[in-house]
């Protein structure tokens, strides 16, 4: 049984493409068969974070009817597969959120895990993209603004029938002002599935087009995105101790 998951926030920036083409690559890494689809119809950015933003055949073709779903597939070296959507402008024309429900049935059955990143905000592009999913993760930065608009998100989801399974802390810096776990997970009334510190390499992989979780693969980023990741498979992830540790038993 497939499952579709949407990668949602109502907040622009906080990270969500970052967090969907990793988890999509952690997913890989552990096995699993997973097609990430890029479902932001207006701003796509899951292509370009992962390289293949030129492709012939994108999402919005499929929804315009031009060609079929499987078309719109390309394999990605991380050992996943990706539907890009078009980046210019004339591909947006002709397009509606809606048939987006269309495309994803015609993928049921052809793989484990559907991963959606949806469009920021609660338009009728992210609502489709909700609407379509079994379950939803939502992104968060600890501010109050992104917090609250998580809270919208979470709501949206619960009203259309979506499962939210909890909330991503992403790009945590560590400062007094920002939101504590107790006070985003009161707020949101969602259990915290991961905390992500703000990682400079981070836009370094995206310069380089390759996911966090093997372009800096020990870092505290890409162990907590692989935890969720297998969190989300009923897989235990524990983190590697170091060479030297495990050497003198530190």
């Amino acid at each position: 049984m497939t499952r579709v998951i949407c990668v949602a926030s109502a907040k622009g920036g906080v990270g969500k493409t970052t967090l969907t083409s990793n988890l999509a690559a952690a997913l890989a890494g552990f096995g699993r068969d997973v097609i990430v689809m890029d479902a932001n119809l207006t701003t796509p950015n899951l292509g370009v974070h992962l390289g293949v933003p030129m492709y012939p055949n994108t999402l919005h073709d499929v929804l315009k009817g031009k060609v079929n779903v499987q078309e719109a597939i390309y394999q990605h070296p991380a050992g996943f597969r990706v539907i890009p959507a078009g980046l210019g402008v004339q591909d947006m024309r002709g397009v509606d959120p809606k048939d987006l429900s269309n495309s994803i049935i015609d993928l049921l059955g052809k793989s484990e895990i559907i991963l959606l990143d949806v469009s920021a905000g609660l338009g009728r592009e992210a609502l489709a993209a909700m609407e379509t999913s079994d379950e939803a993760i939502l992104v968060t930065t600890p501010d109050l603004p992104s917090v609250l608009d998580a809270l919208k998100a979470s709501k949206l989801a619960s009203q259309v029938g979506t499962k939210v399974l909890g909330v991503v802390v992403n790009r945590i810096l560590g400062m007094n002002h920002e939101m504590t776990k107790s006070e985003i997970v009161h707020m949101t009334e969602l259990p915290i599935l991961a905390e992500i510190s703000e990682d400079y390499k981070v836009p370094e992989s995206i310069s380089k087009r390759i996911p966090i979780v093997h372009y800096r693969p020990n870092s505290q980023v890409s162990h907590e995105i692989k935890r969720l990741a297998a969190w989300l498979v009923g897989y235990s992830y524990e983190v590697p101790r170091p060479w030297y540790k495990k050497m003198f038993g530190l």
